[in-house]
C-alpha cells in the first residue's frame, strides 16, 4: 500500500509540474478579484507544505530556505510580501527536486504511528502514511485552484482585449 501512495504522489506532482511549467511567469502574480492568492502563491504553498509533510512524516530536515514559510505558509498572502518571492524557475526546481526525492521515501515508516496523534485543524492523523496520503489531496486541491486562477486570468484578459 505504501508504494501505491508514493506512486500517486509522483503522479500528482508530475501534473503540478506540467501545469506550472506551461504557465507564463507574467501570469504568476495576477490576482483576480475573486481570489485571495496567486498562481505563484499556490505553487509555493504546494512546495512548502510537501516539505513540511515530509518533515512530519519521516523526521526529515527541511530542504527549503527559511523564507518559504513567510511567503507560502497557511495564512500568508502575496499582498503582505515585502521581499521578492522565489522565481518561477526556482519554484519549478523545488517541485522537481521534491519529485526526485519521492523515490527515496522510507516506505516502512508509512505504517508507523506518531508518538501522539497529530491534529491539524479538524483532522487527526495517527500514522505517517495517513498524513502523507493527505498531502496528495492537499496538492490536488491547490492544482485545481491554479487551474481555476489561470482560467479566470485568461478570461479577464480576453474581455479586456475585446473592449
Amino acid at each position: 500500500m505504501s508504494q501505491i501512495i508514493v506512486h500517486s504522489a509522483q503522479t500528482v506532482r508530475q501534473l503540478v509540474l506540467q501545469h506550472a511549467q506551461a504557465i507564463p511567469e507574467e501570469l504568476y502574480d495576477t490576482q483576480p478579484a475573486a481570489f485571495n492568492n496567486t498562481i505563484r502563491w499556490n505553487i509555493g504553498h504546494i512546495v512548502f507544505w510537501m516539505d513540511s509533510y515530509r518533515s512530519l512524516c519521516f523526521s526529515e530536515k527541511s530542504a527549503l530556505p527559511p523564507s518559504y514559510a513567510a511567503f507560502f505558509n497557511s495564512g500568508t498572502k502575496p499582498s503582505d510580501w515585502i521581499d521578492a518571492p522565489p522565481s518561477k524557475e526556482e519554484l519549478i526546481g523545488q517541485l522537481s527536486r521534491q519529485l526526485d526525492d519521492m523515490a527515496d521515501l522510507p516506505l516502512d515508516v508509512m505504517n508507523e504511528p506518531f508518538p501522539s496523534p497529530l491534529q491539524m485543524g479538524p483532522l487527526t492523523f495517527s500514522l505517517a502514511g495517513e498524513l502523507f496520503n493527505f498531502s496528495l489531496l492537499h496538492e490536488a486541491i491547490h492544482l485545481s485552484v491554479i487551474a481555476s486562477l489561470l482560467k479566470v486570468i485568461q478570461a479577464n484578459s480576453a474581455l479586456a482585449a475585446n473592449r
